[in-house]
C-alpha cells in the first residue's frame, strides 16, 4: 500500500517531526541545519545578495528534473546572476493531503542533491499540510542568500550600445518539455529541461570578464522576454540575429508543429549576458568548457537605435521587431 501525507503529518506532533526527520532531515542534515527557530552561521564582512522564488510547475516530474531540483536551481541562479556566490537557502513546502510520500522522498532527495552540486547549504523550512483540493500536489518555495565578489555588479541598466549580447545554450528547452509533459497534443519529441545551477558557468564568466554588464536568467517568458527587459532597463536598444540563436531540433519541431516562438519558451538553465565587445569571444570559450553551457553563443548586440525595443534579422536578411511579450504561453512552467 502506497503511503501517502496526512494531515496529521502537518499538526506539529510526533507525525510531523517523523516526517521532517524521515525526509527532510535524511537529506537535508549538514553543519548549518537546524531544528530551532533559525539557522545560524558566520559570514565574511561585504556585499550579500538575497532573493526568494515560490516554484508550482505542473507536472511536478518532467523529462530533466523535478519540482525539487527546480526549486533549488531557480534561487542558486537567481543569486549567480546578480554575480554572487550562493551559500545556503531555506526551503518551504506546502503539501496537499494524499501526495505519496515516496515521490516526497524524490523530490528531498533531488533537491539535496542539487545544492551539494551548486554548493549551498539547505539550512532551514517549514512544512505545511494542506487538505484535498486546496493545492495541487506540492509547492515549495526557496530562498537563499549568498556573497557578492568584489568589484562586480551586474545589472539590465549596466547594458551598453556595443555590447554584445550573448546566450550560454541552446534555448526553450523548460517550457518545451513542460508542454510535452502534459501531453495535451499527443506529440513525442526528444525534449529535456534544461534545469541546472549555473554558478560555476557565472564564475568563469566573471573570472574571464570581471567588467560584464548584465547576466540574467532566462525563465519565465524566455529569451525574448529577457531581452525586452534589458533594453527597457538600459534605454538601448537591441539587436539579434536570429540565425545564431541556438535551437534544439527537438524544441524547434515542436515549436514549428504548434506555431510557438523558442524565444518566449522558458529556460531553466541559460544565461543571456551583455559585454563589452573585446570580452565576447573569451566569455563563450569559457562556457563551451563547462556543462550546461556548452552551445553557448553570441546571437546579438546591444544599439543605439529602436531604445527599449528588440529588433532581430530574419533568415533572409530581413529587419524586424520582436513583438513584446504578452501574455504567458504556457502557466505553471516553474
Amino acid at each position: 500500500m502506497e503511503r501517502s501525507v496526512t494531515l496529521a503529518m502537518g499538526a506539529g506532533g510526533v507525525q510531523t517531526n517523523e516526517l521532517i526527520e524521515g525526509i527532510f532531515g535524511k537529506y537535508f542534515a549538514g553543519p548549518y541545519l537546524t531544528s530551532d527557530d533559525a539557522a545560524v552561521f558566520d559570514v565574511k564582512s561585504g556585499r550579500m545578495a538575497f532573493s526568494t522564488d515560490g516554484f508550482i510547475v505542473t507536472p511536478w516530474r518532467f523529462a530533466g528534473g523535478n519540482i525539487g531540483k527546480l526549486s533549488v536551481c531557480g534561487t542558486v541562479n537567481d543569486l549567480a546572476c546578480m554575480g554572487a556566490r550562493p551559500m545556503y537557502i531555506t526551503a518551504s513546502f506546502i503539501i496537499e493531503e494524499g501526495f505519496s510520500l515516496d515521490d516526497l522522498d524524490e523530490i528531498a532527495r533531488s533537491m539535496a542533491d542539487t545544492a551539494k552540486n551548486a554548493g549551498v547549504y539547505i539550512v532551514a523550512g517549514d512544512t505545511k499540510v494542506v487538505g484535498k483540493g486546496q493545492a495541487d500536489g506540492i509547492f515549495i518555495t526557496t530562498s537563499g542568500v549568498g556573497m557578492l565578489c568584489d568589484g562586480v555588479h551586474t545589472s539590465g541598466a549596466n547594458a551598453r550600445a556595443g555590447d554584445k549580447v550573448i546566450v550560454s545554450g541552446d534555448i526553450g528547452r523548460h517550457g518545451c518539455t513542460i508542454l510535452l509533459a502534459r501531453n495535451d497534443f499527443g506529440i513525442d519529441a526528444d525534449v529535456s529541461s534544461d534545469c541546472a545551477p549555473l554558478w560555476k558557468n557565472v564564475e568563469a564568466v566573471l573570472s574571464a570578464a570581471p567588467d560584464v554588464h548584465t547576466i540574467r536568467d532566462a525563465t519565465r517568458g524566455g529569451v525574448g522576454t529577457v531581452l525586452y527587459e534589458i533594453a527597457r532597463q538600459s534605454g538601448a536598444g537591441v539587436m539579434i540575429d536570429y540565425e545564431a540563436v541556438p535551437v534544439s531540433s527537438g524544441v524547434k519541431g515542436t515549436c514549428s508543429l504548434l506555431g510557438l516562438e523558442p524565444l518566449y519558451l522558458a529556460c531553466e538553465g541559460r544565461l543571456v549576458i551583455t559585454a563589452p565587445p573585446e570580452r565576447a569571444d573569451i566569455i563563450v570559450n569559457e562556457l563551451k568548457k563547462l556543462p550546461d553551457s556548452e552551445n553557448a553563443a553570441v546571437i546579438g548586440e546591444i544599439t543605439a537605435e529602436n531604445a527599449g525595443r528588440v529588433a532581430m534579422k530574419t533568415a533572409v536578411g530581413a529587419i524586424m521587431l520582436l513583438s513584446r511579450p504578452g501574455g504567458e504561453m504556457l502557466p505553471r512552467i516553474c
